[in-house]
């Protein structure tokens, strides 16, 4: 399984698994934004496929809150009030604080010690102020969550991160580099470290839902 909790290990083997990994991708880079209608003919002719599994993957993408099906307007790209973006961290505090618990039983040494590095990736490429530091910070989570070893749990984690993806990358554009990143994200290795579940789950839902308010902020009104 893949340690990226936004990709969950996928691979497209099906021409609607193909669409909905495509849309999806799109959706997290903020390719399009919130209150715009995307035309399936227009994306099964990027992608080179017929309407159909782009019509489905809508429908999936629905499912997971990324995209709205209205009717006379089609497929609309779904934005986050402030309120939902609380609720969505507020689902993320509770479902990976769950994973981490779920996870303590396979910290080892040779886990800690990757998820140092993946700490270190994350750091340089917020030294270099680029964005790929959301896709290092979804890598460490995903790594976490994947030792739970729950495909559900981990698919649902993953949906959350989707949603608040595009967010994270606009925050990104308006700070140097995200505060205190790497001392909150050491701390939950520390809690990892200790083997104290119930501790380590903890720390982690603080985490998560210290970092709403500071993306409260770049959320606009999209409805």
């Amino acid at each position: 399984m893949s340690s990226s909790v936004a990709s969950f290990g996928k691979h497209a083997s099906t021409a609607e698994e193909e669409a909905y990994l495509h849309i999806q991708r799109a959706l997290r880079l903020g390719r399009y934004k919130p209150g715009e209608r995307l035309i399936p003919e227009d994306i099964a002719a990027e992608i080179g496929m017929s309407r159909m599994p782009v019509r489905e993957a809508f429908r999936r993408l629905a499912s997971e809150g990324l995209v709205v099906l209205r009717p006379n307007r089609g497929c609309i790209v779904a934005g986050l009030t402030v309120d939902e973006l609380y609720e969505i961290f507020e689902m993320r505090s509770v479902l990976e604080g769950l994973a981490v618990r779920l996870a303590i039983p396979r910290i080892d040494e040779e886990e800690l010690e990757e998820l140092d590095r993946l700490l270190e990736r994350m750091e340089r490429a917020g030294n270099s102020g680029g964005s790929d530091w959301v896709a290092r910070h979804q890598e460490f989570h995903g790594r976490i969550c994947a030792l739970s070893r729950r495909p559900k749990l981990i698919h649902q984690i993953s949906a959350l991160h989707a949603v608040i993806e595009p967010y994270m990358r606009i925050w990104f554009d308006y700070v140097e580099k995200p505060v205190s990143a790497r001392e909150e994200h050491a701390a939950v290795i520390a809690a990892l470290r200790s083997g104290d579940a119930r501790h380590a789950e903890l720390v982690m839902q603080d985490h998560i839902l210290g970092t709403a308010p500071m993306l409260a902020e770049f959320v606009t009104p999209s409805r």
